[in-house]
């Protein structure tokens, strides 16, 4: 009657077959490796709270450990707000982002190199501040 295109030979499912497979399998890697890095964060942002006398446990609340941030960056937490409003988070993400990697960077006593090292690689920039000697200047 109407032939749309589809193919119901075996050659065809099975070739489909071996494509959803492999996506599969691409898939369930890619979620593996996001959820260890996304806990390997969690440990790290626990470290640097506590460095800075801040509870640790904040760091696996979603808005909350934005605040506890901004509060270590001695930036004004109520700005997390502005995250939330359509059309302003469009500036105020990536801004608010730059603001506080610098202030995170002189809180602990780093200067403008490592503030930059935050702002573009903080999966190796955050470990570095929460492991290694900075200290947290109240």
């Amino acid at each position: 009657m109407y032939d749309y295109g589809y193919s119901t030979t075996a050659a065809a499912t099975s070739m489909d077959a071996t494509v959803m497979a492999a996506l599969m399998g691409f898939l369930a890697t890619y979620a593996i490796v996001i959820g260890i890095i996304s806990v390997f964060m969690i440990i790290v942002n626990w470290v640097l709270f506590t460095k800075a006398n801040k509870p640790g446990w904040a760091a696996i609340i979603p808005v909350y450990n934005m605040v506890v941030k901004y509060q270590i960056a001695k930036m004004n937490p109520v700005l997390v707000i502005l995250l939330f409003i359509p059309i302003v988070n469009f500036v105020a993400i990536p801004v608010l982002g730059i603001l506080s990697s610098i202030n995170l960077a002189k809180a602990f006593g780093k200067g403008t190199g490592f503030a930059v090292g935050l702002i573009f690689l903080p999966i190796i920039f955050l470990p570095m501040l929460a492991f290694g000697k900075a200290e947290y200047q109240a």
